[in-house]
């Protein structure tokens, strides 16, 4: 009997760990919800905070910085230059029914 519920119980932990990519929320889903925004600083933010939600916010706002500061370093100019202008574009693609950051206001756009 104990044996069967160690085996059950791997069981279950072995779903859970190749599922969980399915449960994980991504950025347009987050986008879509109203969970999170694009800024002026050309980083997300969250609209309504979780820590999924803060999660998520922290793995793309790292990978941003990663991707502008390889710009910066190409065009030798400064990463605040590229966030900048990141943001600019940023509230510009951002689809209407979603959230952006004016100021310190969230806007649906």
């Amino acid at each position: 009997m104990k044996r069967m519920k160690k085996i059950i119980t791997l069981i279950l932990l072995s779903f859970l760990l190749i599922c969980q990519p399915s449960f994980a929320l991504d950025l347009k889903t987050a986008k879509a919800q109203g969970l999170v925004g694009e800024t002026a600083t050309g980083y997300l933010a969250p609209v309504k905070a979780t820590p999924a939600v803060q999660q998520l916010v922290n793995a793309i706002n790292a990978k941003r910085k990663q991707h502008y500061q390889q710009i910066a370093k190409r065009n030798k100019t400064a990463l605040s230059a590229v966030e900048q202008l990141a943001g600019k574009k940023a509230l510009q693609k951002t689809p209407t029914g979603q959230f952006i950051k004016v100021g310190d206001v969230w806007k649906k756009k």
